[in-house]
């Protein structure tokens, strides 16, 4: 594998440095077990990503995504993880499936999704799958085939139904999945088909709450921190949420406030516990939707009361001009990671297909600062270069070594993902966690 650029952490207002990291290393026995244990009980998404933010002294994912659309920028030496994942994956879903359809966004003009949608073809064709294209646009009446950059192509394929089954051409599939995170609604064609979809209908963010899935990933960062004796706020960001709220109309604002205020002091609380020199935020964010839209960096009640017109409508709507009506506020986690010699912010995002760690890129962001938002215009992307996939610390190695740091990394990711499983069973996070007591 060629040599790549890997971001390091300035640790100046980290705190304990490495204190997750070793932790994590030294109790990968423990882990693995528990995590095989988990999979008895869940079953995971088909593929998921997870945005992490390192601060040093805390390591915690701040998004998890269940329709990824980056697989274009994963370090294309790790093709075989993916394939192998896709077909342990579909291999546990106990379905005779040789035949698959890929529902994508409507993004015919966004280069880069078209690009991802290619590579995601590649690899399920690659895993001994057919796969065609499922187009929902509503003008295409018959295949159109885009050329990308690359040297790839794409052929988008008009959807029809015929009784409760969907197909392109003649072509009908054992299993459709998404990769269309149904924020504009539940298209009525994919409801009661008798074919296989993933994910689940009610985890696009027309329905999906990121209050719910954090959680989720809460409770599961109890239970897993009492089974590897780790205090969980290490590796969970605090969050609160409240009711109704209406940014244009400023209808709502005093249970922001209110929380807001409240959230802040949980933080410092914990800041002092670890004895952490940095000042505390939170982010506002929509509690649904993508796109790193509907999102905030606050550090104080102030920056509420003090938003201008050009803030308030920036926050009160999202992809496909969808209102925000519900936000979650959660707990800012610093990112100390830094890329190439102008020191760009970074941060990783890993990818999952089934619970299997298949890669990851950093999001970097040169004109960003360590508390802020990096999912926005400007943002470039770098190959993650995962040593031995995330699974195998070296424990002759510092805490922050790359094959540690990408472990690390690992863990993180598939405890979201987990959640994620937990969230998708349609049980509250205290049943979820109730139906795995034995793993503990």
């Amino acid at each position: 594998m060629m040599n790549q650029t890997v971001p390091h952490l300035t640790t100046a207002l980290s705190g304990p440095l490495h204190l997750v990291e070793s932790h994590l290393q030294s109790h990968m026995t423990e882990i693995e077990s528990w995590f095989r244990c988990q999979w008895k009980h869940v079953k995971e998404p088909f593929y998921t990503s997870v945005d992490i933010r390192n601060a040093g002294y805390k390591i915690a994912p701040v998004d998890t995504n269940l329709f990824p659309a980056g697989f274009n920028n994963l370090n294309p030496t790790f093709e075989s993880l993916c394939i192998q994942a896709v077909q342990l994956t579909i291999e546990r879903m106990a379905e005779p499936i040789d035949r698959i359809m890929v529902i994508p966004e409507k993004h015919t003009r966004n280069l880069y999704y078209l690009e991802n949608l290619a590579v995601l073809v590649e690899i399920i064709e690659k895993a001994g799958f057919e796969v065609r294209i499922g187009s929902t646009l509503e003008d295409l009446e018959a295949p159109k085939t885009i050329r990308l950059d690359s040297g790839r192509e794409v052929v988008l394929e008009p959807v029809t139904r015929k009784g409760s089954k969907l197909q392109v051409g003649d072509f009908v599939p054992e299993l459709i999945i998404l990769n269309n995170d149904l924020s504009s609604g539940r298209p009525a064609a994919l409801e009661n088909l008798d074919q296989c979809i993933t994910p689940d209908l009610n985890m696009g963010w027309s329905t999906r709450l990121k209050s719910t899935h954090f959680a989720h990933y809460q409770a599961v960062c109890q239970d897993f921190g009492k089974h590897i004796s780790l205090d969980p706020w290490l590796i969970d960001p605090l969050f609160r949420n409240c009711g109704e709220i209406d940014f244009m109309k400023r209808e709502g604002e005093s249970c922001l406030e209110k929380n807001v205020a409240a959230l802040l002091e949980e933080i410092r609380k914990k800041y002092d516990e670890y004895d952490v020199q940095c000042e505390p935020f939170v982010m506002i964010k929509a509690d649904s939707g993508t796109y790193g839209m509907g999102i905030m960096t606050v550090k104080g009640v102030d920056e509420i009361k003090d938003l201008n017109r050009k803030q308030r409508t920036r926050m009160a709507t999202v992809k496909e001009g969808q209102k925000v009506s519900k936000v979650l506020i959660q707990e800012g986690v610093y990112t100390h990671e830094k890329w190439g010699d102008v020191d760009s912010v970074a941060e990783p995002v890993v990818y999952l297909v089934g619970h299997s760690v298949v890669g990851g890129f950093y999001r970097v962001h040169s004109s960003r600062s360590a508390n802020e938002n990096l999912n926005s215009p400007g943002m470039r992307f770098e190959p993650l270069a995962f040593d031995d996939c995330c699974i195998s610390p070296d424990k002759h190695l510092s805490p922050d070594a790359h094959a540690n740091r990408f472990y690390t990394y690992g863990v993180i990711a598939r405890l979201a993902m987990l959640a994620a499983a937990r969230e998708m069973s349609g049980t509250t996070p205290a049943a979820a966690a109730s139906n795995s007591s034995e793993c503990n």
